[in-house]
């Protein structure tokens, strides 16, 4: 009998993470464990040197029905990297990365399998399309800088979307596995160079407006990574100039053409070249 894969991967990157992963794991199984019949959650520790991998092992003993497994990074390579070695060593149809705080609650997953299953290729959370759903707002200096670095995006890439940092995104495998191969950037802008090449290579992404609250204890200095997220930007469009996209662009439109797909599936569109 072959091995039954399971229908959805989450993704948990984690740096630092000890206080509070114990509570998100614990709601994480909970959720799967009554939702889905087959479903697995990767914790990728991004070289921290709390106790997170500590936390997270024996928070696995809870995990019932849900596969669990643990990846250690030796050290701290970033966010991007982290996501994508999860999301490369994930198993399921779907893969979902999640932010380790849950200020996208894990019930909101419904809403980006849906779109899966609808045909997009890539569905993901966003705050800007209906700031009702966002109960805790950050602090306003960081809320202007996000909308500030949304516009830069829009600006520098092309892409139409209103929110690409979101942590809650959802990934059909069999299609985005090449983007994810190819992506370069392993800190704060690898959301908007996983889009842009997803993008440009025709895939179906779905911008959905989900339920959000600010959590206390994010890694995320404004003031001082700000820098280094607009370097970032700049960096991918410099890159697709350069046609450092060019060969993960094609591996994708070809495996659209082969690979079956939702019945609501866009076709392969054209975008010009930054």
């Amino acid at each position: 009998m072959s091995e039954i894969l399971p229908s959805l991967s989450v993704i948990l990157p984690a740096y630092n993470e000890g206080p509070r992963l114990g509570q998100t794991l614990l709601k994480i199984f909970a959720y799967l464990n009554d939702k889905f019949t087959g479903a697995e959650v990767i914790v990728v520790d991004d070289g921290s040197p709390d106790n997170t991998a500590q936390v997270a092992e024996e928070s696995f003993r809870h995990a019932g029905r849900v596969g669990a497994t643990l990846l250690r990074n030796d050290v701290n390579r970033g966010k991007g990297y982290a996501v994508r070695r999860g999301l490369l060593a994930s198993s399921g149809e779907t893969a979902i990365f999640s932010d380790a705080d849950l200020s996208t609650p894990i019930e909101q997953t419904p809403k980006l399998m849906a779109a899966i299953s609808q045909g997009a290729d890539i569905a993901f959370g966003s705050r800007a399309l209906d700031r009702s759903l966002i109960w805790v707002h950050q602090p306003w200096r960081r809320e202007q800088g996000g909308k500030v670095f949304n516009t830069i995006v829009r600006l520098s890439t092309g892409l139409p979307f209103w929110d690409t940092q979101c942590g809650f995104k959802a990934f059909r495998m069999n299609v985005c596995r090449p983007v994810l191969e190819g992506a370069t950037i392993d800190r704060f802008g690898f959301d908007v160079e996983l889009l842009y090449v997803a993008y440009e290579a025709g895939l179906n992404l779905q911008e959905i407006p989900v339920r959000w609250d600010h959590q206390e204890g994010s890694k995320i200095d404004f003031a001082r990574d700000s820098v280094r997220m607009f370097s970032e930007v700049i960096r991918i469009r410099r890159q697709a100039r350069q046609g450092a996209y060019d060969e993960t662009i094609a591996l994708v439109r070809n495996r659209l053409l082969t690979s079956p797909v939702p019945p609501f599936a866009s076709s392969i569109r054209e975008h010009s070249a930054l």
